[in-house]
């Protein structure tokens, strides 16, 4: 069971993250960019789903490195194995101040020239992949926040561990494939979807950020101050 809440989680806050205005009109202008410069529908589709598993390498990736690397050393592992669980509170306190927008951060990210980026799309689907890959590391501050605040805390916490980067990259990948396939089905109304996502994900990712104020406090009431 608490495996299965863990992935529900990953799953929600990768999909959470890629409704969110800066990665989801990263996303939608990529998908766009891509069906304008391929003919065929199948391959606008093709190359979307490439886009996608770069977006969910990414994630998949980093998270690996970074867990592989805390849990290699054994010291830090029995730290984590000590400490982790009372330092969750806290992170899940935090990671709901930015996505409530009370603590607020700016990013540079990765930039990438608009020359590199033609050539990768003109080069098909390993372009594709290479363009998702990279857009997935230009964290934005919600991104950020879910991914080293949320995700890789409770893999480190949880028996999952490198599981949940994953399933947070597909997550972020799903909504992602779906504007390939509007794409693809000739949908051209995208800037109206893109109004009312945007408007969903106001109230959803307020809703989440409390859930993750509240559950925080219970943590850190659990393991910190020992009031339950």
């Amino acid at each position: 069971m608490e495996l299965l809440i863990a992935f529900g989680s990953a799953l929600w806050l990768g999909i959470l993250t890629s409704i969110s205005p800066c990665p989801l009109a990263t996303n939608i202008a990529a998908v766009s960019f891509l069906s304008k410069k391929i003919a065929h529908p199948f391959m606008v589709f093709i190359s979307g789903l490439a886009y996608t598993v770069g977006r969910m390498t990414a994630y998949a990736a980093l998270g690996w490195v970074i867990i592989a690397s805390f849990l290699s050393v054994p010291q830090v592992a029995q730290f984590l194995q000590k400490y982790m669980v009372k330092a969750l509170g806290p992170l899940l306190i935090i990671t709901g101040l930015f996505l409530l927008e009370i603590i607020t951060l700016k990013l540079s990210g990765i930039a990438l020239s608009q020359k590199h980026h033609n050539k990768l799309v003109e080069s098909g689907a390993p372009g594709a992949f290479l363009l998702g890959l990279i857009f997935a590391l230009a964290f934005c501050p919600v991104s950020a926040a879910l991914f080293f605040g949320s995700i890789i805390p409770l893999s480190l916490n949880s028996k999952a561990e490198t599981l949940l980067p994953f399933i947070y990259g597909v997550g972020t990948g799903l909504p992602v494939l779906v504007f390939a396939v509007a794409i693809a089905l000739g949908v051209t109304s995208m800037s109206h979807w893109f109004r009312k996502i945007t408007k969903i994900e106001y109230y959803t990712r307020r809703i989440t950020g409390v859930i993750f104020i509240l559950v925080g406090l219970y943590y850190s009431g659990i393991y910190i101050f020992k009031l339950f």
